[in-house]
């Protein structure tokens, strides 16, 4: 009599255990899938940026003149339903450009770099934007110092 009560006792609070374990253990896959999505959606991000700086690096290099090139970037508002930043990486000895970095603003854990061609200097007063200023423009000058590259939000900035 003993045994298949106690059984029962066993069985039932090993099946609320579960229960109660379950969605924790759900939405802890959930969020990591969630996760993996956002860092591929960022590196796509990062990978356009770094490109559309290349493509205005050997634009800007072709010519022997000094020259000032700008791009359009059509980045989405939001990654994952989260508002991201897209950061130039450089060195902060030389300034010269090393890499893009696109991070939710929220959960900083989730990033994707992508890196820059060499050559590159990074106008640090506009390093870095965030995804809900609206327009972002990829800027390019090639002069005598060299050839530096910045981004530009909604607000207006001039080299």
């Amino acid at each position: 009599m003993v045994a298949p009560l106690m059984s029962h006792l066993i069985c039932s609070s090993a099946l609320i255990v579960l229960i109660f374990l379950m969605p924790f253990y759900y939405f802890y896959i959930v969020d990591n899938l969630n996760s993996e999505i956002a860092v591929r959606e960022l590196k796509e991000i990062a990978d356009y940026v770094s490109n559309s700086f290349g493509n205005l690096y050997f634009l800007a290099n072709s010519t022997s003149s000094e020259v000032e090139l700008q791009k359009d970037l059509s980045l989405p508002s939001s990654v994952q339903g989260e508002a991201f930043t897209v950061a130039l990486l450089y060195d902060n000895v030389t300034l010269s450009g090393q890499s893009v970095e696109a991070r939710l603003r929220d959960r900083s854990n989730v990033y994707a770099v992508s890196w820059l061609l060499p050559g590159l200097n990074v106008d640090v007063l506009i390093s870095s934007v965030q995804s809900d200023e609206g327009a972002t423009t990829a800027l390019c000058v090639s002069n005598a110092t060299g050839t530096w590259v910045g981004l530009e939000g909604a607000e207006s900035y001039a080299f």
